[in-house]
């Protein structure tokens, strides 16, 4: 543990409405008018998507190599620079990023300088490398790249020669995100793990800390066609003797992580017994939640999340601060949490984006996530009606998604995201039709017609949710800010 990690640890709303929909939209804030960019930040702007383009021309990131070793020899060619800071890893099949950026607001309001590296981005690939709360700066993108590329081309001409494939675009963007943490440098790096756990990318970093969100079907051409074999590859970020935090998970899964913890020596903490939420009130702009942690308890939280499965996700991440600071047996200072909790942001999940008629985006992407969106569509808002704006790329599970949704949706308006990936959207209506029925689905292939059509339809108090994959909420976002009615 840093100097920096040990001096932390001695530094120490109202009822909601009932109305969610206004709540939601009184919590919302408005971009503030941004001065425009310097000849100097557009010429580092065009460099990093430079940088961009050349980690989208290897092997792209639908396509996984279940390999370590490639990564690993870069980081030992660097001199490990994964080693210089401490990890808290996060796997999990839903919540990974929103416990991810829960905990690191936790440990920067502690004052340690942090690092976050999550995946995929919504927008631009900074926002996969954050420091200290902000996407990392064109420049030391830029730098940073240059500095690692010579090894990247050493390693890929080495993989080359012995009949196997150069880096792939996770690999070298890891390889970049580590360096970029250790030059920053950070403290504290909070890493969500690509796919997987065993052979992803990310796992050459040893965890102090290895966390687990819930765990259920997905991917399962890479990962395992059960959830017991998916636990199983999500397992290996556990590393020996390091402190295990993991959310209530279903016995075949958990049954996999106990066994991989013992194996490692590792001490488990499990959402129910060691740690849980007490309690969860709806509140303007988000929720206030009780939280008994690992260490102590932790009343009249304000989340700026909405959903009990945003809930759980906090106290998952509650639970591995504690884990980290002290072992599980240092309670954490109140008015840091609290301080922690309420800068908190979780971009594109279950947000709000626009009002009259409000417009949300949640990146669920599989029947698990979809179930939570249902669940907090209900529990956190009152919507006249809810049109769900659905694209689904091609290797999910379409059908569970949408029955997932069908009993919380009024209407279903089916169309597509810009990906190659995704399922296009004829093809996705005719699935909603047997679903749904024929009277509540339409299709309209351009999303960014179907929100036009749809914001001059529908009335002040009904949501339009864009949900069934993050690159059409990505899209969905950069559409709002363009059209230049984004909150």
């Amino acid at each position: 543990m840093s100097d920096a990690i040990e001096d932390s640890m001695d530094d120490g709303m109202d009822d909601a409405t009932g109305e969610g929909a206004d709540s939601a939209a009184r919590g919302a804030r408005r971009r503030e008018p941004q001065r425009p960019p310097t000849p100097e930040e557009l010429a580092d702007r065009e460099a990093a998507e430079s940088v961009y383009a050349e980690l989208l021309s290897r092997l792209g990131e639908a396509n996984p190599q279940p390999r370590l070793e490639p990564t690993r020899r870069v980081m030992e060619l660097l001199g490990d620079p994964q080693r210089s800071y401490a990890v808290i890893h996060i796997t999990g099949t839903n919540g990974k990023t929103s416990t991810s950026r829960i905990a690191e607001s936790i440990l920067r309001a502690y004052g340690l300088r942090t690092g976050l590296m999550t995946s995929p981005h919504l927008d631009r690939v900074n926002e996969r490398i954050v420091i200290d709360g902000e996407p990392i700066a064109d420049r030391a993108l830029v730098d940073n790249w240059a500095d690692i590329q010579p090894y990247l081309l050493m390693v890929d001409a080495e993989l080359t020669a012995n009949g196997e494939l150069p880096l792939t675009y996770f690999e070298a963007l890891t390889v970049l995100a580590f360096a970029c943490f250790a030059d920053a440098p950070v403290d504290v790096l909070v890493l969500e793990v690509g796919m997987g756990g065993e052979w992803d990318s990310t796992n050459v970093a040893d965890g102090d800390v290895a966390v687990f969100t819930p765990i259920a079907l997905d991917h399962e051409n890479r990962l395992g066609r059960t959830v017991a074999e998916i636990a199983r590859t999500k397992a290996g970020i556990i590393k020996p003797a390091a402190q295990v935090v993991t959310a209530l998970q279903s016995t075949e899964a958990m049954d996999e992580l106990l066994r991989a913890a013992e194996h490692d020596e590792a001490e488990v903490s499990v959402e129910g017994v060691a740690f849980q939420v007490q309690d969860a009130r709806l509140a303007v702009g988000g929720q206030v939640v009780d939280i008994r942690g690992r260490a102590g308890e932790y009343p009249d939280l304000f989340l700026p999340l909405f959903g009990e499965h945003q809930a759980q996700n906090a106290a998952v991440a509650v639970a591995a601060v504690e884990s980290f600071l002290g072992a599980g047996t240092q309670p954490l200072a109140l008015d840091v949490l609290a301080e922690g909790f309420a800068t908190v942001t979780s971009p594109g999940r279950l947000q709000l984006i626009g009002i009259e008629p409000s417009v949300i985006v949640d990146a669920a992407h599989n029947p698990h996530g979809a179930e939570a969106l249902g669940r907090a569509l209900m529990g956190s808002f009152a919507f006249e009606s809810i049109t769900a704006v659905v694209g689904i790329l091609a290797d999910k599970d379409e059908r569970g998604i949408i029955e997932a949704l069908d009993p919380i949706v009024d209407r279903f308006v089916v169309t597509q995201s810009d990906s190659d990936r995704a399922l296009p959207a004829d093809e996705l209506a005719e699935l909603v039709t047997r679903v749904a029925g024929p009277d509540r689905v339409r299709v309209e292939p351009e999303l960014d017609v179907a929100l036009a059509e749809l914001r001059d339809e529908l009335g002040p108090r009904d949501a339009i949710v864009v949900t069934g994959s993050i690159t059409l909420v990505g899209q969905a976002m950069r559409i709002a800010r363009e059209e230049d009615w984004a909150l």
